[in-house]
């Protein structure tokens, strides 16, 4: 226990530090990098940022939780790349969420100099059941950026859906083959009673692979999940869902699937419908948004 306090001290203090680092840096657009949450384990995290899919971002990626390393090097990297660079920052649910406010923070106040920014399909990411679908601002200024797309269709910034629509596992032919399946998030994997509630019924995780998990969803007529990514891909590939929220992010996209419980879900999958359209229109979306970017960032 001790020694986790310790540990907690440390990243506060390391997180305090980088940021003033930054601040006291002379601030220059050289050239451009996407910061998101780069982590392999959550494939929505993961997948959900611009570099994977236009040529000019590819290989220009910070993880967003490399300002409180231990590492001192990768303190160091992540200083000098966001003093250097523009910033793509997203998307994911970076906003309202308590371990990325400070970073957030700095990124509002470096563009309120002469930072280049950009949002990019960033969204609001509460815990507290009680703010779900009653989310009405922000806790940085988006209108500071430079460009601000956020997937929250009712929150200020333009709507920008998540930009892994544009990954090219959406076109792939796929047969049904089950009537339900469920996705659960990694946090969930680890709770035994929820998992023993449905072991009659097929199941994964978003900690699987992207080809593996799209693969689930096609194959599936109806998916229950409690991972956003998995209700937004679901809804790509115009199958029906129910979800399980754990935050308030799953409550302003512009097409709404049907809320249930862990106990109520299988009742509530009589309730689902399908959809028609999304793939396309969120693909529109984001190329047009693109092309925002690359003229702002000169890419």
């Amino acid at each position: 226990m001790i020694n986790k306090l310790i540990a907690s001290y440390q990243r506060k203090k390391t997180r305090r530090e980088t940021v003033k680092n930054i601040l006291s840096q002379d601030q220059r657009n050289e050239n451009v990098v996407n910061i998101h949450r780069l982590d392999t384990k959550n494939i929505g995290d993961y997948y959900c940022a611009p570099h994977h899919y236009f040529d000019a971002l590819k290989g220009k990626t910070l993880d967003i939780f490399d300002n409180k390393s231990q590492d001192k090097e990768v303190t160091k990297k992540f200083t000098n790349t966001i003093s250097t660079n523009a910033l793509i920052i997203g998307g994911g649910g970076l906003l309202n969420r308590n371990g990325f406010k400070l970073q957030m923070k700095l990124f509002e106040t470096l563009a309120e100099g002469k930072k280049k920014t950009v949002l990019w399909g960033v969204g609001h990411n509460e815990k507290s059941p009680d703010t779900y679908g009653k989310v009405t601002s922000y806790n940085v200024d988006v209108g500071k950026f430079g460009l601000a797309g956020t997937r929250d269709l009712s929150m200020p910034g333009e709507f920008l859906p998540c930009v892994s629509c544009l990954h090219t596992e959406f076109d792939k032919p796929f047969t049904e083959s089950q009537e339900i399946g469920l996705i659960f998030h990694k946090d969930t994997m680890r709770k035994p009673n929820i998992l023993a509630m449905f072991k009659d019924y097929p199941s994964t995780s978003n900690t699987t692979n992207l080809e593996g998990l799209i693969d689930f969803i096609g194959k599936s007529e109806t998916i229950i999940t409690d991972s956003y990514h998995a209700m937004y891909w679901t809804m790509l590939l115009g199958k029906k869902v129910v979800v399980v929220p754990n935050s308030s992010k799953f409550y302003d996209f512009n097409h709404q699937p049907v809320f249930s419980s862990f106990e109520n879900a299988i009742a509530d999958v009589v309730k689902a419908t399908t959809y028609s359209g999304v793939l396309e229109e969120c693909r529109t979306i984001n190329n047009q948004f693109y092309e925002k970017t690359a003229n702002y960032l000169n890419l």
